[in-house]
């Protein structure tokens, strides 16, 4: 290479560094000069820039000599960053007020202003004075903590006091308390009184208390902890007295009543109240500006999910500045308390235990609603959890428990949903006669225990169980629960008016509950695929899955002239119902459909016949809906389901779904009949 080409590649580097030499030199003179003529009430406008944008380290460059002196660059930032972002100050707003003036030669400048700002308690505002000093030809910030607040002087602190709100209370439409305020016991530890046998002690108290002998001892170990201390370790339920006996006998223990937020129905509303937990920096990032704080809880689950902006509680907040011996010298802000409102929902506290009562030894479901007007009486998923364990402080292995648990107990089952099998013979019934598609007393023909379309279905044909005679129609194949016959119904109805019925009655889309569940679907690709795939559909199998609430609903265009009331868990003084789909099917069909599905209660040979209370005319419909993996499969499992509701004008109308996962070896859809008419009959009595 020649000498010009070794000259090229070092130029142009040299001359890149003196431009930027020179634009650096540049621009600190004139960064300089611009501080040589900053007027006194430019400086003021700078500072306050920086502050807005939380550059403390620029602020200190501006201070005096003589104000460096006093306090170092270290001190100055961690005071002036405590204090704005303690009280959360933003929109910092500073207005200069007139000229400065100017003393000794203009070598002192004092210039007035007004400064207002957001904080986490409220406005404040306050009119200031600023000293300035000339030094080198600009002037420099004659700095102390009054130019942070007029009152702060530099061995005063700006305190932030928190007065605590109280959560809104949820009660049942009787007023009784589903979740709320109430007393526990709080068990903790004197350390200096365990004894010589400490651990042995401790180890015990873990054991009564399900938690690890290292949580305690960590507990036991904090700094503040001396031998007359009180050490809380768990919080118990106040009615657990065998607990609280057993941990009396153990040398040190203390029990002390607490007041905490409670659920006194425990396991059987678990899914229904929900719980609360503190707020995560998550929860705080997406609820900023709404007055959470790292103290706040909030609704995790359930109604205390669904109606945290009611219940929720603002806490309320001093800023205070306090002398070096803590006395108050000024309150800057004040913001009151906000008690969250107490919520009054439509649930019946004593229904929601009988059915709870009802299905507890197995996996299922269970809703109950008023018919006439949408109130939600009962909301019962089985098993569920016990809501005050996650308050009183769950242990890793209590959640691992409830985790690995087979049964599934943090599972919401009447959130979710379900093949809804013969329950669903009802609906395709009203489609039907809605439509004109099928004639509810024409014969059908018996076609035996066994059928298929033709040929083209290879070896896959639909059973029934029962042979009722000759007489195939509507009422009978309701009454006897003949999958055949709605099968057949469902191809004679064809795919296209089916689908166009179910988006009538609310599938695929929001069920307007305040609870938010899981809208119900006939097939994940909006398609009815196949002949097979329809034929199945008809009797409530298929690709059907039926949100049990849902399900209620659509029962209640039986009694409501062919409208669906809208279902609501928010109580109101005489509820007027809302119509959530106005005239899905006809009052003619309605009524007629009706009359046959109280003749499934009322007929001794009805598959609901076990469900008749003396006394109350009831519709009803039984279901079971088989998971396997093929006709042949043996081991799938069987849903048994049974609905019935009350069809005359009554003081207590009401319409029960209940849903067992699996009713094989257990009776079927009769297992589940049972337990649904005692919750009927309970509520009657």
């Amino acid at each position: 290479m020649n000498s010009r080409g070794h000259r090229k590649k070092w130029i142009l580097p040299v001359v890149i560094i003196v431009i930027l030499v020179v634009a650096a030199v540049a621009g600190f003179f004139v960064w300089k000069m611009f501080q040589m003529k900053a007027t006194p009430e430019e400086t003021v406008a700078e500072y306050f820039s920086y502050l807005n944008q939380g550059k403390y380290e620029k602020m200190y460059e501006m201070l005096s000599e003589d104000s460096k002196k006093e306090i170092s660059k270290e001190d100055f930032v961690t005071r002036n960053q405590n204090i704005y972002d303690g009280i959360e100050a933003s929109d910092i707003q500073v207005k200069v007020k007139g000229d400065a003036e100017l003393k000794d030669g203009k070598k002192q400048a004092y210039v007035s202003y007004s400064t207002v700002m957001e904080t986490s308690a409220d406005e404040i505002s306050f009119d200031n004075k600023m000293k300035l000093v000339k030094e080198d030809k600009y002037y420099r910030i004659d700095w102390d903590s009054t130019l942070i607040f007029p009152s702060l002087k530099n061995d005063y602190k700006v305190q932030i006091n928190t007065e605590p709100a109280v959560r809104g209370s949820i009660l049942d439409r009787n007023g009784q308390m589903l979740a709320g305020q109430g007393i526990v016991s709080e068990v903790g530890i004197v350390p200096g009184k365990l004894g010589d046998n400490k651990d042995e002690s401790v180890k015990k108290i873990a054991d009564i208390l399900g938690i690890t002998a290292d949580n305690i001892n960590q507990k036991l170990g904090a700094s503040y902890v001396k031998d007359d201390s009180f050490v809380p370790v768990k919080e118990i339920r106040k009615e657990d007295s065998a607990t609280e006996e057993a941990l009396l006998k153990i040398a040190g223990i203390m029990i002390n009543d607490k007041e905490e937020r409670v659920y006194p129905l425990g396991d059987a509303a678990g899914h229904l109240t929900g719980y609360v937990q503190a707020v995560t920096a998550e929860d705080l990032e997406e609820l900023k500006g709404k007055g959470y704080h790292e103290n706040s809880v909030i609704g995790k689950a359930g109604l205390e999910r669904a109606l945290e902006d009611d219940l929720r509680a603002v806490d309320g907040c001093t800023i205070d500045i306090v002398d070096a011996d803590g006395v108050k010298i000024e309150t800057l802000a004040l913001k009151p308390a906000e008690n969250g409102k107490d919520v009054k929902v439509t649930i019946d506290s004593q229904m929601q235990k009988n059915a709870h009562q009802q299905f507890a030894s197995d996996p299922g479901t269970a809703v109950a609603m008023n018919p006439k007007n949408g109130e939600v009486l009962a909301l019962v998923s089985t098993p569920g959890y016990d809501p005050n364990e996650f308050i009183m402080g769950m242990s890793d292995k209590r959640w691992k428990e409830l985790n690995d648990d087979k049964n599934k107990p943090l599972t919401n089952r009447w959130y979710n949903t379900w093949v809804p099998g013969s329950t669903f013979k009802a609906v395709t019934a009203a489609i039907g006669v809605d439509s004109g598609k099928l004639k509810p007393d024409e014969n059908l023909g018996y076609v035996g225990l066994s059928w298929q379309k033709d040929a083209s279905w290879g070896d896959y044909f639909v059973t029934t169980l029962t042979d009722y005679g000759q007489e195939v129609n509507l009422e009978n194949a309701l009454v006897y629960s003949d999958n055949i016959y709605f099968a057949r119904a469902a191809l004679m109805i064809g795919e296209d008016t089916l689908k166009e019925k179910f988006k009538a009655m609310g599938f695929d889309e929001d069920i307007p509950f305040e609870m938010g569940i899981v809208s119900s679907t006939y097939d994940d690709d909006d398609k009815i695929d196949s002949e097979i795939q329809l034929a199945d559909t008809g009797y409530g199998q298929g690709q059907l899955l039926v949100n049990p609430v849902h399900m209620v609903s659509m029962y209640t265009m039986f009694v409501n002239g062919g409208s669906m009331i809208e279902p609501t868990i928010l109580y109101e003084d005489n509820a007027q119902p809302k119509i959530w789909k106005k005239n899905v099917v006809s009052a003619e069909t309605a009524e007629l459909v009706k009359n046959d599905l109280i003749q499934v209660i009322e007929n001794p040979s009805g598959t609901g016949a076990s469900a008749k209370i003396d006394g109350v005319t009831m519709l009803g419909k039984t279901g079971t809906a088989e998971i396997k993996e093929s006709q042949d499969d043996t081991d799938g499992v069987e849903r048994g389901w049974f609905v019935c509701e009350t069809t005359e004008d009554i003081a207590k109308p009401v319409v029960v779904a209940g849903m067992v996962e699996d009713v094989k070896d257990k009776g079927g859809s009769g297992y589940v009949t049972a337990k649904v008419r005692e919750i009927v009959a309970a509520y009657e009595q």
